[in-house]
């Protein structure tokens, strides 16, 4: 599968690393014990078995309305089928309408069954994830938010990404000359 994500700008980014540090440090899990190059704070808006020329066409145009400023509104937490601590963004017109704009890039040559229905326009969360781990309600019953830095209240979506989830392999995608 191809993740279709943007990276925040530089002060976001250490601001979730910070978040990332202080979950390891209190025992949680956290994303930074995965330490994987490729593993970047990032803000996953769709996947795809692969990024066809249609595809990489369409979000050439999403790659050319970056940056984007959107607002962090807080913690989060998720459950099923794996625990999620993430820091949750604001959905506001400008994120929805991107967000819209990859998924039917994805969606327009994509078998319907290989696509994530919890990225769809109406049910996708913008979240940027702090910890996951497999063990249901591992952040439950946690004076979590306590330990955390505070989120950001303003940050900026910079970079449109992809991450192929066989190989490894990162692509910034650019917007068209």
């Amino acid at each position: 599968m191809r993740t279709v994500e943007l990276l925040l700008d530089t002060a976001a980014d250490l601001a979730i690393r910070e978040a990332w540090r202080r979950l390891a440090d209190a025992g949680l899990p956290s994303q930074a014990r995965h330490r994987s190059p490729t593993n970047s704070p990032h803000l996953t808006l769709a996947a795809c078995p692969e990024l066809t020329a249609p595809i990489r066409w369409e979000l050439a145009e999403v790659a050319a309305a970056l940056p984007l400023p959107v607002r962090c509104t807080g913690v989060v937490r998720f459950e099923r089928p794996v625990s999620v601590l993430a820091w949750a963004l604001d959905l506001d017109p400008a994120l929805a309408g991107l967000h819209r704009r990859v998924w039917e890039a994805v969606a327009s040559d994509s078998p319907p069954q290989t696509l994530n229905p919890l990225h769809a326009p109406g049910r996708w969360s913008p979240h940027i994830t702090l910890g996951r781990t497999r063990r249901a309600g591992a952040f439950a019953d946690r004076r979590v938010p306590e330990l955390l830095p505070t989120p950001p209240p303003a940050l900026r979506l910079t970079t449109l990404r992809s991450y192929d989830t066989e190989t490894g392999a990162l692509e910034v995608l650019e917007p068209r000359p």
